[in-house]
């Protein structure tokens, strides 16, 4: 993977957790406006849609940069529907995204020791 790769699996990872924080908000706002006086779900919802957009836009990004499989693909859009599953794609986006950067570093390293050995 190269760098524009690893950008995108970064900015996904980055939308991701506050993406599930601000379900879990909507879902307490909306509770609470069943049972209280208090209403902020108008709010709460822009918020939450606002987030799930960017979402949904970075994800179609790391989808195409990252030509990851369907079902990998689904995964992640799944879990961005499920009430915590941004933190679960977080975490598994800041590994992925690691070590594409590993790879990426290590075939730099190995092109460079080829070119120095023709060199030679």
């Amino acid at each position: 993977m190269d760098v524009k790769t690893a950008s995108a699996l970064n900015r996904l990872r980055l939308v991701s957790a506050p993406e599930a924080v601000s379900f879990l908000l909507l879902l307490i706002c909306s509770v609470l406006k069943r049972t209280t006086d208090f209403n902020a779900v108008p709010v709460m919802g822009a918020v939450h849609g606002v987030l799930f957009i960017l979402y949904v836009l970075f994800w179609l990004d790391a989808w195409v940069r990252a030509k990851w499989s369907i079902g990998r693909a689904a995964l992640y859009f799944l879990l961005s529907v499920l009430p915590t599953g941004g933190f679960f794609a977080e975490r598994r986006l800041r590994r992925e995204a690691e070590d594409s950067v590993i790879a990426a570093r290590a075939r730099k390293e190995l092109k460079d020791l080829g070119r120095g050995a023709a060199e030679a």
